[in-house]
């Protein structure tokens, strides 16, 4: 099956990973997202889901049980998106480090071909995008690259796989050997060197073998063409339902008694492999298992296999064509008839308007952009390009080593903070770009919002070096972008009820802080998201149900280093009564009068007099609770309501206790507890589970009770909210596990041991993801706490670990 090193079969999977940058661009982080629960936001839920198990996929045995644990990167070509990438590597660590980990391993087996594709830095069409945009685009994607995997790319995926000459020709200009794109890309071929071109559009695209792209400027590029047949059954058609099937459905595509070297490939979203498809990542390593063990074909990644097959044939590419539009790139920038479809009714007929005011607000920032950076950098272009490096390294000596290699002149420390603020117009300039915004049916859906966010985000960078109404061409342009929603009309109205009340100036910044310090004890300098709040001076008294507090602050941005300093007074009257003001600084004489002022009429409990005071000393409008960033403002609003949420649930209590005769009453007559029953019986049972289950993660609770509760409300008809207590014991379970890996006390297996038999309780099931990866690291890792294998073989055992598997790492041990 092979030429001496060079296999005749050869089989090579290709994952896209990307989300897109869900980061709120003035706090810089991405903020709880509903619609992900029960995980934090999307980005956790898909890594839980997909990222996370592909580092670490479980490969089962006949009685599914864990036979070993793969990364299937080690073993598939990969591509993710740089902003995903940076978000992996603060929220999920352990996921980031094996992806990079699997490139390391992937050069090593493959001839110094690591796995890993490069992507340009956001996920924007590039064949839409201006020349300039296209450079900054991918340089900054290389940048990322190398700052990641410690090496230049071979290849590079375009998002959608949108392709046109000038992005290909920059590409090779860059150092990219090769691309990805669908067969329906392909116009013609002929054989390197020259020759009678062969029309191809028809499907006659012979998929097996890499081709070669000369482009107008004397340079070329390999291009390989995935197999669609496959990759739309790995992605739509349920391939991804049995490893066997995806196993037998690669190996089938070979042709059979053909001559020569066959390369089978495909390429779909990598989200496929767990995300979209439940388990889909199991399927993958199973599959690359089985391919790998039964000898009738080699894994690859596209760049070894480069190596052992020059492109034999040229090719004509389509230009301005994606692999998710049938109508080129019309998805992103037109009414086409492309569409998710879950509202057959809906049109896309905004898409036009939204991009012509992206494109118009682009060539009015650029103009704004050039003519005042000029006066501060020596190349503002070149600037934008290397200002990846500060991205990729925010700190304060990157960013001045950053100002003075481009600076004209040295800077003033205001001038510093415009030459950055200008720099971050761009990036979210290029960020308002991402294709999400068009590639789903309504203007008014998530994706859409965060291209408009970072319009926002640019716009509001632009106030501070122009009066002219930048905004109110934007949005004339925009309100032509009809809304399916008759409630928001047009794009216009989606951006002031959904965009605008996001925005976030260093005054909320201080009011958020005013407001939070009511509940929250604050160190001198603490940091609120991007923006560091250093306290000058503060007091805060409480009487009864109100609280004031009176203080001076300077806030900053970490991102641009701009900083304002204000006075604030906060006051809380009980409930959601709230009142905020602030006015500029002020000297300590001028500060202690007012604050005496005002906390002599507080004394007095005269709140009337204290409102009017504020108003009188203050000249800001008034912040409320609405003003603060949504997760505190959900934080408040539950520490508000603790007090009769603990009224409630005592009254519901003796309700219960007061009916639990009775609704076993019915039971034994064979009859329904009535729905009012059940609803209070419920409320208590569920804090009755949560505590027990809180106690026995503390070591001190009591498993039977825990089961009695659980088997009552079985009894009772009612209907316990699980997820809190299967959570808190994996978490604990995980925690003591990765605590034995470390070098942890032999106790902790007991205590993992002794959590699992309790979980075998009915009803529960626990994410032991976390847990196996613990135990397989320490189990393969020599160590003192491996003294006692069989022990740590029983737990292996309960955390689902094959006989197999734990006769192997004894074998190993021994």
């Amino acid at each position: 099956m092979s030429l001496g090193d060079r296999p005749l079969r050869a089989v090579c999977i290709h994952g896209h990973f990307y989300q897109p940058p869900r980061e709120n661009p003035w706090l810089e982080a991405v903020e709880v997202e509903d619609g992900a629960a029960p995980f934090h936001d999307w980005n956790a839920r898909i890594t839980a889901e997909c990222y996370g198990p592909n580092s670490a996929s479980r490969i089962l045995d006949g009685q599914n049980r864990i036979r070993t644990i793969a990364n299937n990167f080690d073993d598939i070509s990969f591509d993710v998106g740089p902003t995903l990438l940076s978000w992996l590597a603060a929220h999920a660590p352990e996921v980031y480090a094996g992806i990079l980990e699997a490139d390391r391993v992937s050069r090593e087996a493959r001839g110094g071909h690591g796995n890993a594709l490069a992507h340009p830095y956001t996920h924007t069409i590039l064949p839409l995008d201006t020349r300039r945009d296209k450079m900054t685009q991918i340089r900054w994607g290389i940048a990322d690259f190398r700052h990641r995997f410690g090496r230049d790319p071979e290849g590079m995926w375009l998002p959608e796989t949108a392709v046109d000459l000038e992005s290909l020709e920059m590409l090779a200009e860059h150092g990219i050997a090769f691309t990805i794109l669908s067969p329906r890309q392909a116009a013609r071929v002929r054989p390197v060197g020259g020759g009678e071109w062969r029309d191809v559009r028809g499907g006659e695209l012979d998929v097996k073998q890499p081709y070669r792209v000369d482009l107008p400027g004397g340079r070329s590029l390999a291009v390989f063409f995935y197999d669609e047949t496959v990759s739309r059954a790995i992605a739509f058609e349920g391939l991804l339902g049995s490893g066997e099937a995806l196993a037998a459905g690669l190996l089938g595509a070979f042709v059979p008694d053909r001559p020569g070297t066959q390369l089978v490939h495909v390429a779909t979203d990598g989200e496929s492999y767990g995300h979209h498809h439940r388990f889909g990542d199991m399927a993958l390593a199973y599959a690359l298992d089985v391919i790998r063990k039964g000898g009738q074909a080699r894994l690859t990644n596209y760049g070894q296999f480069l190596e052992w097959h020059p492109p034999a044939l040229e090719v004509e590419v389509r230009p301005d064509t994606a692999w998710s539009c049938a109508h080129g790139i019309e998805r992103w920038r037109s009414d086409c008839g492309c569409r998710i479809g879950q509202r057959p009714d809906w049109h896309q007929r905004w898409r036009g308007p939204l991009r012509e005011s992206v494109d118009s607000l682009r060539d009015a920032l650029d103009v704004l952009y050039e003519e005042k950076a000029a006066a501060l950098l020596r190349d503002p272009w070149a600037a934008r390009d290397e200002y990846i490096q500060v991205l990729l390294d925010p700190s304060r000596e990157q960013a001045e080593a950053f100002l003075a290699r481009h600076a004209k002149r040295a800077l003033s420390p205001s001038e510093g903070v415009e030459a950055r603020m200008l720099l971050e117009l761009q990036r979210h300039r290029l960020l308002m770009y991402t294709s999400c915004g068009w590639f789903f049916d309504e203007v008014s859906g998530l994706e859409t919002v965060l291209t408009l966010k970072h319009a926002a985000r640019a716009l509001h960078f632009s106030r501070h070096f122009t009066r002219e109404p930048l905004e109110d061409g934007f949005l004339r342009i925009l309100s032509r972008a009809e809304s399916n929603r008759p409630d928001l009309k047009d794009g216009a109205t989606v951006y002031r009820r959904l965009v605008t009340p996001a925005l976030v100036d260093l005054r909320r910044v201080i009011a958020h802080y005013a407001i939070s310090s009511l509940f929250e004890e604050y160190p001198e300098e603490t940091r609120i998201y991007a923006f560091t709040c250093r306290a000058q001076d503060y007091r805060r008294e409480t009487d009864g149900r109100a609280t004031l507090a009176v203080g001076q602050v300077r806030v900053t941005s970490e991102v641009t280093g701009e900083s304002e300093d204000a006075a604030f007074a906060a006051l809380h009257l009980g409930g959601a009564d709230f009142a905020c003001s602030l006015r500029g600084p002020l000297d300590t004489n001028g500060l202690e009068r007012i604050r005496q002022d005002l906390f002599a009429m507080f004394g007095r409990h005269s709140i009337t007099e204290v409102v009017r005071a504020l108003d009188h000393h203050f000249e800001s409008s008034s912040y409320t609770l609405r003003d603060l960033f949504l997760e505190e403002r959900r934080r408040i609003l539950a520490l508000m309501t603790a007090g009769p949420r603990g009224e409630i649930t005592q009254a519901s209590r003796r309700l219960y206790e007061g009916s639990l005769q009775q609704m076993d009453f019915f039971r034994e007559v064979d009859a329904h507890p009535p729905d009012v029953f059940k609803v209070i019986a419920r409320a208590v049972l569920q804090e009755e589970m949560e505590q027990e289950t809180a106690r026995l993660v503390e070591g001190q609770g009591d498993a039977a009770r825990l089961r009695g509760i659980l088997q009552r409300a079985e009894r009772l008809e009612v209907v316990l909210d699980l997820t809190p207590l299967q959570r808190a014991l994996a978490d604990a379970v995980a925690g003591w596990v990765w605590a034995v890996r470390a070098g942890g006390e032999e106790d902790l297996v007991q205590r993992a041991t002794f959590l699992l038999e309790v979980a075998e309780s009915p009803g529960l099931s626990l994410d032991l993801w976390e847990a196996q990866n613990g135990f397989h690291r320490a189990a393969t890792a020599a160590g003192p706490h491996l003294h006692a294998p069989e022990r740590l073989a029983a737990l292996g055992r309960s955390l689902g670990f094959s006989e197999q598997y734990l006769a192997a790492l004894r074998a190993v041990k021994e």
